[in-house]
């Protein structure tokens, strides 16, 4: 299936380009949720004459998510949990935990911009990425974990 993207879609291509993707993946996502449209010839003269306004749209998102990666970049976290003497911690901390403590210091983020490849499972300091617009803006911020 031949779709039209209209937002910039991480791995798959950039706005406007027409990329071939799985019937499924098409019909039940992608179009649903408004990111494509079929690549018809209709739909291609309707993209085509929105096509401004989609680039003016995705430009301000790019700004609007540049001015967030620059309010996160190198905050300073501190997470208290409940950990055994050996510094292994009783549970982990992950994405939830992250986005509850950004929330505390008034940062809106949503769990899926976390990079978190696994929970982390003992005390001490890290580097967490945060993606804003998929991979266009990161952030990094310092996570320090301590025993409650």
């Amino acid at each position: 299936m031949e779709v039209i993207l209209l937002e910039k879609i991480t791995r798959l291509g950039n706005l406007g380009d027409q990329v071939k993707v799985r019937a499924g993946f098409g019909r039940n996502f992608l179009i649903p949720q408004g990111k494509a449209l079929p690549a018809t010839p209709a739909n291609i003269e309707i993209f085509n004459a929105r096509r401004s306004e989609l680039e003016a749209l995705a430009a301000k998102q790019l700004e609007a998510s540049t001015e967030r990666a620059k309010a996160l970049e190198g905050l300073q976290l501190s997470i208290a949990v409940n950990a055994s003497e050996e510094g292994k911690l009783f549970g982990s901390v992950g994405r939830h935990e992250i986005v509850d403590a950004l929330k505390e210091q008034g940062h809106e983020v949503e769990k899926k911009e976390i990079s978190l490849e696994t929970p982390i499972r003992e005390i001490g300091e890290y580097e967490v990425s945060l993606a804003l617009l998929g991979d266009e803006v990161l952030a990094k911020i310092q996570i320090t974990v301590t025993a409650a």
